[in-house]
């Protein structure tokens, strides 16, 4: 934005910066004209006024001596022509072209001391004539031959310093553009990503107060805002998890109870409705460990938007982990429950990539342990394959399955929370198993893509990008 903002300030700076040297250059060009015209033409005038005593007196002798006096001093060549004659001084040719016209304009008491606008980089001369006698009758006619290039010499020189004037101009005026976008668009950046770090974690430092004041009571009412909603957002993160966590209590000893109980019933209907009790008793602490393990994962992710790495956030299990090794340890550990539903579990990679990843172990092992018994429970009966790989600097952990699948908008909605599909409603879960690998795939650094696996079933993967260097690493060698 600032770029842009800059970009539009430089135009206008340049446009009326140009726009100031262009008067300035034209008001010289007609300056140096006028002043060169007026000289000459005063020049001209005393020399029509000798050529006007001569031809009364008959004498040139004065005449052609003032000549060669001028065109030695000016290198500007002079023609008078008298009734007597033609006088020339400076090696100006009265057959030339243009003079020859200047003497016909001028026998026609056409006097032209006119000189066009002087330009710094033209070439050439100019004449101006005029005739001389009486009010009746014309005695002769003067052409001067007038030489630009002391006034070019002038007109080049204040161009030069108006360029430089202008330069320093133009870098001033960009130099304030530079400080006052700064000044105005700064709080604005600021702003934004606050709003951005605040969608991300649900919390963002109070915003310093600069910039004009409307930016910056807008500053001081957003930090009130984003403080207030992030009081709000803990507080009802926190009652989730308390809540969870104090009502394994109870149901702890609800269940103790229901145990006990079905030890009391006797008969085959009263121990049918035990185990219904029994069931749901065990789905609400489904349930329960579900919603404390999605806190935590969520509460992982503001730790990592907020910078903070796996190592200093999770502690034991955290820091570099072998991403081959833990997926052969969760296919292990889900092999049985596998063969029990019919499915065949099979780990593709057989060599080890090499992939190290900076994320928790525990929590890589609690991803790929989701993946692997939601494949279970919801394709029965399939082949189920486990692989992981590099593609140039990411790691790539996938389980997929051959299944039913998902349709093309259930994959967009699997990771909602409490989402089941219709299809699956009679399969005991949660809903969050997805959501919790989304979260902690997020909080390592990782991203989680679900896509059909053809021709039919579900792909589950889990990308990560290059580990960054841990501290300590690279320095060795």
């Amino acid at each position: 934005m600032k770029l842009r903002v800059l970009g539009i300030l430089s135009v206008l700076v340049l446009l009326l910066v140009l726009l100031v040297s262009n008067v300035i250059l034209s008001s010289a060009g007609r300056e140096v004209t006028q002043q060169l015209q007026i000289n000459r033409a005063a020049s001209l005038n005393r020399i029509a006024q000798l050529a006007y005593d001569a031809a009364n007196d008959g004498d040139t002798t004065v005449l052609r001596r003032d000549m060669e006096t001028y065109s030695g001093l000016y290198s500007e060549g002079l023609v008078v022509r008298l009734q007597a004659g033609t006088l020339a001084s400076g090696g100006l040719d009265p057959e030339r072209p243009d003079v020859r016209e200047a003497l016909g304009r001028a026998s026609l008491n056409l006097a032209d001391t006119t000189l066009d606008p002087v330009r710094p980089f033209g070439t050439g001369n100019e004449v101006i004539s005029r005739s001389f006698g009486s009010a009746s009758q014309v005695l002769g006619e003067v052409v001067m031959e007038v030489n630009l290039d002391a006034a070019r010499d002038k007109l080049r020189y204040r161009w030069l310093v108006t360029a430089i004037a202008a330069i320093a101009l133009a870098a001033v005026l960009l130099l304030l553009a530079g400080r006052v976008t700064g000044w105005v668009l700064r709080p604005v950046q600021r702003l934004g990503a606050a709003v951005r770090e605040f969608k991300d974690t649900g919390h963002t430092p109070p915003l310093p107060e600069a910039g004009p004041p409307e930016l910056r009571e807008l500053s001081r009412s957003f930090t009130d805002m984003a403080t207030t909603l992030g009081e709000l957002i803990d507080s009802q993160r926190q009652l989730i998890a308390d809540t969870s966590h104090h009502l394994r209590n109870p149901i702890g000893a609800l269940r103790l109870r229901v145990d006990l109980l079905l030890l009391e019933l006797r008969n085959e209907k009263e121990r049918a409705a035990g185990a219904g009790v029994l069931a749901e008793l065990e789905r609400v602490e489904e349930i329960l460990d579900s919603v404390l393990r999605l806190a935590v994962a969520e509460h992982r992710v503001i730790e990592d938007s907020a910078g903070a790495s796996p190592e200093v956030s999770e502690g034991p299990g955290s820091g570099s982990v072998n991403a081959f090794v833990v997926l052969a340890e969760e296919v292990d550990r889900a092999r049985p429950a596998a063969l029990a539903a019919g499915s065949d579990l099979v780990l593709a990679t057989q060599e080890d990539p090499g992939a190290e990843l900076a994320c928790s172990r525990i929590e890589l092992a609690q991803m790929l342990g989701e993946l692997l018994n939601n494949a279970i429970k919801y394709a029965p009966g399939a082949q189920i394959t486990a692989s992981v790989r590099t593609r140039g600097s990411a790691t790539l952990i996938e389980i997929a399955d051959t299944g039913p699948g998902l349709e093309p908008e259930q994959l967009a909605a699997a990771t909602t929370r409490f989402w089941r599909a219709p299809e699956h409603s009679s399969i005991r879960g949660t809903g969050m198993g997805m959501t919790i690998v989304d979260r902690l795939a997020t909080a390592n650094g990782g991203r989680l893509v679900l896509a059909p696996n053809e021709p039919s079933g579900l792909r589950a993967r889990i990308e990560f990008d290059a580990p960054p260097t841990l501290p300590g690493q690279g320095e060795a060698s």
